[in-house]
């Protein structure tokens, strides 16, 4: 790593950023509005059982993992318990009917003025999806008599409540994104991640006796850490240079110039595995209000839950991480694909007077930005699906229970530590320019 001033980089841009006060007041800004979602994230809803709550969320793995994203909001049934999560899904539906709307894709290509149109309807839909997922959240907890049964009204007053509290959360990352430093809803769902870490180190002490196991969840979670930078900051450079005419007074020059592509090898970023982790929940989901009571013969719904859940034992439980490997490659490629398509490189590069050399412009250079696309990505994809099963992998190896190594978790605290950081260096950066920093 690159050292200045003795210190590493990324540290030293942190000294750096303290030491200017529009930088240091963003930051300071951004802690602040943080201290506020983790005031919310433990403002519980009334009439919830937390000792059944926290019973449920100890023999749940997948509730427990859902749980980490909100800090422990979900787990307190509280106003924050949806965190950001229907405004990330209502985001990736917009992204998915832009190119399949012929209105939305002319407003794809307005400029900044069709991005704040579709960011408002992104709003509009977290709405209803929030009051959605509230109600089906509302429903799991009572399926599971962590929640006692109420009357219309006071449902109602929850669902309200939790809908409200996601779309103040989206507002307070909307004004980090535009005060602080950062994507702020990304910030948000660190700062939650961040907030679970003191328990998982409670959870690591009572697992002290089995220490070599301990020791080697410590070392694949470092590895794991390791890997998921190499990947997100990889990327295949794709050369191009540019041919322009330019005319000063009568006369007419030539100008030439080289740069470069950088094709990701994770364009997709996590949105695969929210995908997959999607359609895994749904079938038990939907078998868990049809199967049979405990204590009872198991019924085919019983079994459809048996098999759809991360909890269980092999060899069930290699039919549900192998469908989920195999998912997550099909939903990398399939993203990819959308998103590659909406950038529409090479009628952008054509329209600019760029090419890539050796390759014709229009349809042979999309045909060739393609095909690297497309082989890139199976590098991309396959990380993504190992990074899907680390959870059953880890605690095959380690043996393990009492600590989860979430693969959703890891992801998102490097891919948000590292764009923040990059953020203050540009901030840093460009202040050199001006000559605010000697």
């Amino acid at each position: 790593m690159q050292q200045v001033s003795g210190r590493p980089r990324l540290i030293q841009a942190l000294f750096d950023a303290f030491s200017l006060p529009d930088l240091r007041r963003r930051l300071l800004f951004t802690v602040g509005m943080l201290v506020i979602f983790r005031f919310i994230a433990h403002v519980p809803m009334p009439g919830v059982d937390l000792a059944a709550l926290q019973q449920l969320f100890e023999r749940n793995q997948l509730l427990g993992m859902l749980d980490l994203f909100t800090g422990g909001a979900m787990r307190n049934f509280s106003v924050a318990a949806m965190g950001v999560y229907p405004y990330i899904t209502a985001s990736i539906v917009m992204q998915l009917l832009v190119p399949v709307i012929p209105r939305l894709r002319a407003l794809s290509q307005e400029g900044e003025a069709g991005r704040r149109r579709i960011n408002q309807f992104t709003h509009w839909l977290t709405v209803p999806l929030a009051a959605l997922q509230g109600y089906a959240q509302l429903a799991l907890l009572r399926s599971q008599g962590a929640i006692g049964q109420a009357a219309a009204l006071p449902t109602i007053a929850i669902i309200l409540s939790l809908t409200a509290g996601t779309i103040f959360l989206v507002w307070l990352g909307e004004l980090i994104t535009e005060r602080g430093i950062g994507n702020g809803v990304s910030i948000i769902i660190f700062g939650g991640i961040v907030a679970s870490l003191p328990e998982m180190i409670g959870r690591g002490m009572i697992a002290r006796e089995n220490i070599g196991g301990l020791i080697a969840f410590l070392i694949i979670g470092l590895a794991m850490m390791a890997l998921i930078v190499v990947f997100t900051e990889g990327h295949r450079r794709i050369p191009v240079q540019y041919a322009r005419t330019a005319f000063r007074g009568a006369r007419m020059y030539r100008q030439t110039g080289s740069t470069h592509i950088p094709l990701r090898v994770n364009t997709a970023g996590m949105i695969p595995l929210i995908f997959a982790m999607a359609l895994m929940i749904f079938p038990g989901t939907i078998a868990s209000y049809f199967a049979s009571p405990q204590g009872q013969d198991p019924n085919f719904a019983s079994k459809i839950m048996a098999w759809f859940s991360p909890d269980a034992p092999l060899p069930v439980g290699l039919f549900y991480w192998g469908l989920y490997f195999l998912m997550v490659v099909a939903f990398a490629f399939f993203y990819t694909m959308i998103i590659f398509e909406q950038m529409n490189l090479a009628q952008t590069l054509q329209r600019q007077g760029g090419f890539v050399p050796g390759v014709r412009p229009g349809k042979p250079t999309t045909d060739y930005l393609n095909k690297v696309i497309n082989r890139i990505t199976w590098g991309g994809a396959l990380f993504l699906a190992f990074v899907a099963v680390m959870p059953f992998l880890v605690q095959e190896i380690t043996n393990v229970a009492v600590l989860t190594l979430s693969s959703f978790g890891m992801l998102i605290v490097v891919g948000v530590a590292l764009d923040t950081m990059k953020q203050i260096e540009a901030q840093l950066t460009m202040r050199r320019y001006e000559g605010f920093l000697k």
